[in-house]
């Protein structure tokens, strides 16, 4: 007879345990190695992961003792995607498909280095899946800004706080009609594992983009990564979605929040961070703007 623990458990077709090992050189509280072990749970070790120059290239370590049991191609800063794409067309030249091809990178590596050769993916409808794990800033090299970095957020290349609104990668490449594109966050595992389910059972190129809140660079407690991130949506910065085949669905942990009434304070989530330490009330205003604003995008690309 199961046990409750193992009632409890998701039936995952694969351990996400036996797929992340432990003892990896993550900061404490890393958002990355909580997105793998999802990862991991639904491709196993049917998958080539692909890593431009990140914090997941030091992460994962070098062969053979890297912490990710899977095929890991390092490769430049701004080729992830064209690497991908060699590879999928590589293995469908040889009658391969049981193996996923998926590129992840970061923000740097993604909204700035990597923009060209991903767009160019994205309009040849390259058969793999293209991951950004999105922490908000250049975290391997020393918390320089990113495109990604939100309005008002310190870094060491924005001191008194970045001045432009974050760019929605997201929104970049549904523009491109892809068939898939999701938005997921490391505090909604469930979500992003059914994301995930989703985007391997499509073909064509996928884009899935992770919130993902660092301790260090965000400047709060390693023991508040979740909460954060639970924030971050909660208060309808972050809003989850899917896009499939030209439909617009919102993820049931965001629905509440089409109703701004049911919103936390943005407050609640800034308090958190100390990169958000000198905020004014202005900024904070123009936050305020960028969220309904996202909002209203959303809703009127929402499939009713």
């Amino acid at each position: 007879m199961a046990t409750s623990l193992e009632r409890r458990r998701l039936p995952l077709p694969h351990d996400a345990r036996e797929g992340v090992l432990p003892g990896d050189a993550a900061c404490p509280g890393c958002p990355i190695p909580m997105a793998l072990k999802v990862i991991s749970a639904v491709f196993g070790e049917k998958a080539i992961l692909v890593i431009p120059a990140c914090c997941t290239s030091v992460i994962v370590g070098t062969y053979p003792g890297q912490s990710i049991k899977a095929s890991i191609v390092h490769v430049p800063f701004a080729s992830a995607a064209a690497v991908a794409s060699g590879i999928s067309q590589a293995l469908k030249a040889r009658g391969v498909s049981d193996v996923h091809v998926i590129a992840w990178a970061g923000d740097g590596g993604t909204a700035d280095i990597g923009m060209a050769s991903l767009s160019g993916a994205a309009e040849r409808n390259e058969d793999f899946i293209y991951i950004m794990y999105d922490n908000e800033a250049y975290m391997n090299t020393g918390i320089q800004r990113s495109s990604a970095t939100p309005k008002g957020a310190w870094t060491t290349t924005t001191p008194t706080g970045k001045v432009e609104n974050k760019k929605d990668v997201a929104r970049i490449l549904i523009a491109h009609g892809v068939p898939y594109v999701a938005t997921a966050s490391v505090g909604y595992p469930h979500d992003l594992y059914s994301k995930l389910q989703r985007a391997r059972n499509t073909r064509g190129f996928r884009f899935i983009h992770i919130h993902a809140p660092c301790p260090p660079g965000w400047r709060f407690d390693p023991q508040y990564t979740v909460r954060v991130a639970k924030l971050a949506v909660e208060t309808g910065l972050w809003i989850l979605y899917e896009y499939v085949d030209g439909k617009l669905v919102i993820s049931g942990p965001s629905r509440p929040f089409q109703d701004p009434s049911r919103r936390k304070p943005i407050e609640e989530y800034l308090k958190y961070q100390g990169r958000f330490k000198g905020v004014t009330s202005d900024v904070l205003s123009e936050v305020r703007k960028y969220v309904d604003e996202n909002w209203k995008w959303v809703l009127k690309m929402a499939t009713p």
